[in-house]
Protein backbone atom coordinates (compact mmCIF):
# COMPACT_ATOMS: atom_id res chain seq x y z
CA UNK A 1 0.00 0.00 0.00
CA UNK A 2 1.48 3.15 -0.70
CA UNK A 3 1.53 6.14 1.51
CA UNK A 4 -0.82 7.98 0.25
CA UNK A 5 -3.78 5.13 -0.07
CA UNK A 6 -2.78 4.89 3.70
CA UNK A 7 -3.31 8.69 4.89
CA UNK A 8 -6.60 8.31 2.62
CA UNK A 9 -7.66 5.49 4.65
CA UNK A 10 -6.53 7.09 8.18
CA UNK A 11 -8.60 9.75 7.09
CA UNK A 12 -12.05 8.17 6.25
CA UNK A 13 -11.58 6.19 9.38
CA UNK A 14 -10.68 9.74 11.52
CA UNK A 15 -14.02 11.26 9.89
CA UNK A 16 -16.27 7.95 10.18
CA UNK A 17 -15.75 8.33 14.15
CA UNK A 18 -15.90 11.99 14.35
CA UNK A 19 -19.58 11.79 13.17
CA UNK A 20 -18.90 11.15 9.60
CA UNK A 21 -19.99 8.77 6.79
CA UNK A 22 -19.42 5.16 8.37
CA UNK A 23 -16.68 2.92 6.60
CA UNK A 24 -15.84 -0.63 6.82
CA UNK A 25 -12.06 -1.47 7.02
CA UNK A 26 -11.56 -4.78 5.10
CA UNK A 27 -8.24 -6.75 5.89
CA UNK A 28 -7.04 -10.07 5.06
CA UNK A 29 -5.67 -11.92 7.92
CA UNK A 30 -5.29 -15.29 6.08
CA UNK A 31 -3.76 -15.44 2.13
CA UNK A 32 -5.69 -19.57 1.79
CA UNK A 33 -4.09 -21.95 0.36
CA UNK A 34 -3.10 -21.49 -2.49
CA UNK A 35 -2.79 -17.81 -1.28
CA UNK A 36 -5.64 -16.03 -2.84
CA UNK A 37 -4.54 -12.45 -0.94
CA UNK A 38 -1.37 -10.95 0.63
CA UNK A 39 -1.64 -10.84 4.48
CA UNK A 40 -2.23 -7.59 5.97
CA UNK A 41 -3.71 -5.86 2.90
CA UNK A 42 -6.32 -3.22 3.40
CA UNK A 43 -9.14 -2.11 1.33
CA UNK A 44 -11.83 0.55 2.75
CA UNK A 45 -15.32 0.82 1.52
CA UNK A 46 -17.74 3.76 1.98
CA UNK A 47 -20.99 2.98 1.91
CA UNK A 48 -22.62 4.83 -0.44
CA UNK A 49 -19.55 4.31 -3.37
CA UNK A 50 -15.90 4.21 -3.91
CA UNK A 51 -13.29 2.31 -1.83
CA UNK A 52 -9.33 2.73 -0.81
CA UNK A 53 -6.72 0.25 -0.89
CA UNK A 54 -6.86 -3.23 -2.57
CA UNK A 55 -6.99 -6.48 -1.04
CA UNK A 56 -4.69 -7.79 -4.18
CA UNK A 57 -6.97 -9.50 -5.97
CA UNK A 58 -9.71 -7.40 -8.62
CA UNK A 59 -12.28 -10.36 -8.05
CA UNK A 60 -11.97 -10.93 -4.06
CA UNK A 61 -12.12 -6.80 -3.92
CA UNK A 62 -15.39 -6.37 -5.66
CA UNK A 63 -17.58 -8.87 -3.35
CA UNK A 64 -15.43 -8.05 -0.43
CA UNK A 65 -16.91 -4.51 -0.96
CA UNK A 66 -20.26 -5.84 -2.36
CA UNK A 67 -20.18 -7.45 1.85
CA UNK A 68 -19.12 -4.56 2.91
CA UNK A 69 -21.44 -2.30 1.29
CA UNK A 70 -24.83 -4.86 3.02
CA UNK A 71 -22.98 -4.72 6.17
CA UNK A 72 -22.91 -0.79 6.44
CA UNK A 73 -26.68 -0.44 5.80
CA UNK A 74 -27.53 -3.10 7.40
CA UNK A 75 -30.25 -2.18 10.22
CA UNK A 76 -28.27 -4.51 13.25
CA UNK A 77 -24.85 -3.63 12.30
CA UNK A 78 -22.26 -6.16 13.55
CA UNK A 79 -18.99 -3.83 14.33
CA UNK A 80 -16.69 -7.18 13.27
CA UNK A 81 -16.48 -10.64 11.84
CA UNK A 82 -14.55 -12.59 9.53
CA UNK A 83 -15.13 -13.33 5.97
CA UNK A 84 -14.55 -16.12 4.58
CA UNK A 85 -13.84 -16.60 0.75
CA UNK A 86 -12.08 -19.26 -1.51
CA UNK A 87 -11.15 -19.04 -5.46
CA UNK A 88 -14.01 -21.60 -6.18
CA UNK A 89 -16.54 -19.36 -4.39
CA UNK A 90 -15.08 -16.25 -6.70
CA UNK A 91 -15.29 -17.97 -9.70
CA UNK A 92 -18.81 -19.43 -9.49
CA UNK A 93 -19.86 -15.78 -8.50
CA UNK A 94 -20.79 -16.53 -4.85
CA UNK A 95 -20.46 -14.05 -1.61
CA UNK A 96 -18.14 -14.32 1.02
CA UNK A 97 -19.53 -16.16 4.44
CA UNK A 98 -19.46 -15.11 7.87
CA UNK A 99 -20.02 -18.77 8.82
CA UNK A 100 -17.33 -20.92 9.40
CA UNK A 101 -18.92 -23.77 9.27
CA UNK A 102 -19.96 -22.96 5.56
CA UNK A 103 -16.44 -21.80 4.61
CA UNK A 104 -13.86 -24.85 2.73
CA UNK A 105 -10.76 -25.81 3.89
CA UNK A 106 -7.82 -23.27 2.38
CA UNK A 107 -10.63 -19.98 1.97
CA UNK A 108 -8.82 -16.52 2.74
CA UNK A 109 -9.95 -14.73 5.74
CA UNK A 110 -10.69 -11.28 5.60
CA UNK A 111 -11.69 -9.23 8.86
CA UNK A 112 -14.24 -6.28 8.62
CA UNK A 113 -14.81 -3.91 10.71
CA UNK A 114 -17.56 -1.13 10.77
CA UNK A 115 -16.42 2.23 11.66
CA UNK A 116 -18.89 5.11 12.82
CA UNK A 117 -19.18 7.54 15.41
CA UNK A 118 -20.79 6.57 18.67
CA UNK A 119 -24.64 8.35 18.69
CA UNK A 120 -24.94 11.30 20.52
CA UNK A 121 -28.69 12.40 22.21
CA UNK A 122 -29.18 16.05 23.31
CA UNK A 123 -32.03 16.45 25.13
CA UNK A 124 -32.98 20.04 25.86
CA UNK A 125 -35.47 19.44 28.93
CA UNK A 126 -35.14 17.70 32.24
CA UNK A 127 -38.98 16.79 32.86
CA UNK A 128 -40.54 13.45 33.05
CA UNK A 129 -39.74 12.63 29.03
CA UNK A 130 -36.75 14.05 29.31
CA UNK A 131 -35.83 11.88 31.56
CA UNK A 132 -36.77 8.70 30.58
CA UNK A 133 -35.31 9.68 26.99
CA UNK A 134 -32.19 9.90 28.43
CA UNK A 135 -33.08 6.21 30.66
CA UNK A 136 -33.72 4.94 27.46
CA UNK A 137 -31.47 6.72 25.28
CA UNK A 138 -28.54 5.01 27.62
CA UNK A 139 -29.52 1.52 26.99
CA UNK A 140 -29.62 1.62 23.24
CA UNK A 141 -25.83 3.22 23.83
CA UNK A 142 -26.39 7.09 23.51
CA UNK A 143 -23.83 9.60 24.71
CA UNK A 144 -26.31 11.37 26.57
CA UNK A 145 -26.02 14.85 26.94
CA UNK A 146 -28.85 16.72 29.12
CA UNK A 147 -29.91 20.98 28.89
CA UNK A 148 -32.19 22.66 31.40
CA UNK A 149 -31.80 26.08 32.54
CA UNK A 150 -33.40 24.90 35.78
CA UNK A 151 -30.34 23.15 38.25
CA UNK A 152 -33.04 21.40 40.09
CA UNK A 153 -33.71 19.53 36.68
CA UNK A 154 -30.35 19.64 35.49
CA UNK A 155 -27.97 17.91 37.77
CA UNK A 156 -25.89 14.74 38.18
CA UNK A 157 -28.47 13.14 40.62
CA UNK A 158 -31.24 13.32 38.58
CA UNK A 159 -29.43 12.10 35.61
CA UNK A 160 -26.85 9.68 36.74
CA UNK A 161 -26.74 7.36 33.50
CA UNK A 162 -25.90 11.08 31.89
CA UNK A 163 -22.48 11.65 29.94
CA UNK A 164 -23.21 15.76 30.03
CA UNK A 165 -25.60 17.53 32.33
CA UNK A 166 -25.24 21.51 31.42
CA UNK A 167 -27.21 23.61 33.50
CA UNK A 168 -27.17 27.29 31.56
CA UNK A 169 -29.18 29.00 29.31
CA UNK A 170 -30.27 26.88 26.72
CA UNK A 171 -29.08 29.01 24.04
CA UNK A 172 -26.00 29.78 25.58
CA UNK A 173 -25.19 26.18 26.30
CA UNK A 174 -26.33 24.94 22.96
CA UNK A 175 -24.13 27.36 21.11
CA UNK A 176 -21.35 26.01 23.37
CA UNK A 177 -22.08 22.62 21.68
CA UNK A 178 -20.83 20.96 18.48
CA UNK A 179 -23.49 19.28 16.16
CA UNK A 180 -22.79 17.19 13.63
CA UNK A 181 -23.93 13.74 11.92
CA UNK A 182 -23.45 11.71 14.87
CA UNK A 183 -26.24 13.86 17.51
CA UNK A 184 -29.60 13.90 17.26
CA UNK A 185 -31.41 16.71 19.39
CA UNK A 186 -34.58 16.11 20.85
CA UNK A 187 -36.55 19.50 21.88
CA UNK A 188 -38.79 18.37 25.08
CA UNK A 189 -38.19 21.68 27.66
CA UNK A 190 -41.66 23.03 29.45
CA UNK A 191 -42.63 25.60 26.99
CA UNK A 192 -43.50 27.05 23.54
CA UNK A 193 -40.77 30.00 24.63
CA UNK A 194 -38.10 27.62 25.36
CA UNK A 195 -38.34 25.17 22.41
CA UNK A 196 -38.57 27.99 19.92
CA UNK A 197 -35.14 29.28 21.38
CA UNK A 198 -33.70 26.23 21.18
CA UNK A 199 -34.72 25.53 17.87
CA UNK A 200 -33.18 28.81 16.82
CA UNK A 201 -30.15 27.79 18.52
CA UNK A 202 -29.83 24.33 16.65
CA UNK A 203 -31.34 24.46 13.36
CA UNK A 204 -29.16 24.21 10.55
CA UNK A 205 -26.25 23.33 12.11
CA UNK A 206 -25.78 19.72 10.69
CA UNK A 207 -27.54 17.21 13.76
CA UNK A 208 -28.64 14.04 11.80
CA UNK A 209 -31.89 14.22 13.68
CA UNK A 210 -33.37 17.62 15.04
CA UNK A 211 -37.48 16.99 16.93
CA UNK A 212 -39.33 19.07 18.66
CA UNK A 213 -42.40 18.11 21.01
CA UNK A 214 -45.40 19.57 21.09
CA UNK A 215 -49.15 19.57 19.23
CA UNK A 216 -49.48 20.66 15.20
CA UNK A 217 -50.72 23.71 16.00
CA UNK A 218 -47.81 24.63 18.32
CA UNK A 219 -44.99 23.35 16.31
CA UNK A 220 -46.19 24.78 13.65
CA UNK A 221 -46.62 28.47 15.06
CA UNK A 222 -43.13 28.26 16.32
CA UNK A 223 -41.83 27.34 12.92
CA UNK A 224 -43.19 30.09 10.94
CA UNK A 225 -41.84 32.25 13.43
CA UNK A 226 -38.57 31.13 12.37
CA UNK A 227 -39.19 31.38 8.76
CA UNK A 228 -40.62 34.76 8.90
CA UNK A 229 -37.00 36.19 10.69
CA UNK A 230 -34.93 34.36 7.85
CA UNK A 231 -34.30 30.63 9.29
CA UNK A 232 -33.62 28.58 5.83
CA UNK A 233 -36.90 26.83 4.89
CA UNK A 234 -35.44 23.81 3.93
CA UNK A 235 -33.48 23.40 7.07
CA UNK A 236 -36.81 24.41 9.04
CA UNK A 237 -38.54 20.84 6.52
CA UNK A 238 -35.71 18.64 8.30
CA UNK A 239 -37.06 19.45 12.01
CA UNK A 240 -39.57 16.32 12.71
CA UNK A 241 -42.63 18.20 14.59
CA UNK A 242 -44.93 16.32 15.51
CA UNK A 243 -41.94 14.03 17.40
CA UNK A 244 -41.86 10.22 17.13
CA UNK A 245 -43.40 7.72 15.51
CA UNK A 246 -47.20 7.31 16.05
CA UNK A 247 -47.67 4.07 18.81
CA UNK A 248 -50.71 5.32 20.50
CA UNK A 249 -47.73 6.83 23.30
CA UNK A 250 -49.49 8.61 26.29
CA UNK A 251 -46.75 8.31 29.28
CA UNK A 252 -43.51 9.99 29.23
CA UNK A 253 -41.79 6.24 28.74
CA UNK A 254 -43.92 5.74 25.64
CA UNK A 255 -43.73 9.06 24.40
CA UNK A 256 -40.03 8.17 24.87
CA UNK A 257 -39.92 5.16 22.99
CA UNK A 258 -42.02 6.22 20.08
CA UNK A 259 -39.03 9.31 19.71
CA UNK A 260 -35.51 6.99 20.32
CA UNK A 261 -37.58 4.38 17.52
CA UNK A 262 -37.88 7.35 15.21
CA UNK A 263 -34.28 8.58 15.80
CA UNK A 264 -33.03 4.80 15.44
CA UNK A 265 -35.14 4.14 12.49
CA UNK A 266 -33.15 7.04 10.28
CA UNK A 267 -30.14 6.47 11.62
CA UNK A 268 -30.30 2.69 10.69
CA UNK A 269 -32.33 3.26 7.11
CA UNK A 270 -35.56 2.17 8.57
CA UNK A 271 -39.01 2.41 6.74
CA UNK A 272 -41.30 2.44 10.43
CA UNK A 273 -43.44 -0.48 9.55
CA UNK A 274 -44.26 -3.70 11.26
CA UNK A 275 -41.49 -6.24 10.75
CA UNK A 276 -44.71 -8.73 9.49
CA UNK A 277 -45.35 -7.70 5.70
CA UNK A 278 -48.61 -8.28 4.11
CA UNK A 279 -46.93 -10.67 2.34
CA UNK A 280 -46.15 -12.91 5.24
Amino acid sequence: MNSEDRLRMLADVEAAQAGGAPVAVATVTHPGEPPLAERGRKLVVRRDAGAVGTLGDAALDSVVAAAAREALSARLRTPVRTLYVGRGRLDRGEPPTDRRHESSPGDAQVMLELFEAPGRLVVVGGGHVGLALAEIGALLGFRITVIDDRPEFANAERFPMADEVRAGEIDAELDAMELGGACSVVLVSRGHKQDELALRHAVGRGAAYLGMIGSRRRTRTVLESLARDGTDRSELDRVRTPIGLDIGAETPEEIALSILAEIVMMRRGGRGGPMRGDAG
